[in-house]
């Protein structure tokens, strides 16, 4: 057994909870007895690692807690960053690192995708009255 947790699980293991937290609510009250699938949209911006969340996701759908989630499945949609450039326009795609504007070289940029951390979809089995 590891003993040594790494700080990027810790990250994710928070992020995880919530939307674990998040997923159980709703499929309570839509009367669901169990979650079969957890769809994602998580920037790359929010430095969450894609195995870290999907580690979290097993550790957390182990516990009585989230018992709903036993045997959900998980997706996770990566979001690249993307940036408007605020002196010329330009939209663009980059790493979390280069965010200088591809066609002028300003520095004066603002990120619009890249941070995202939502819920897409959650399916549920609900029992046949």
């Amino acid at each position: 057994s590891k003993a040594i947790v790494d700080r990027s699980v810790m990250h994710e293991l928070g992020i995880m909870t919530g939307v674990m937290d998040a997923v159980c609510a709703s499929a309570k009250q839509a009367g669901a007895t169990s979650v079969l699938k957890v769809s994602l949209s998580v920037g790359e911006m929010t430095e969450a690692i894609e195995d870290a969340l999907r580690f979290a996701f097993e550790a957390l759908s182990e516990q009585s807690d989230y018992a709903l989630c036993a045997n959900a499945e998980l997706e996770i949609a990566m979001v690249a960053p993307r940036s408007r450039c605020l002196e010329c326009g330009a939209e663009y795609e980059h790493d979390r690192f280069h965010m200088l504007c591809p066609e002028c070289g300003s520095f004066a940029t603002q990120l619009i995708a890249g941070r995202e951390l939502q819920i897409d979809s959650i399916e549920v089995d609900i029992p046949d009255e």
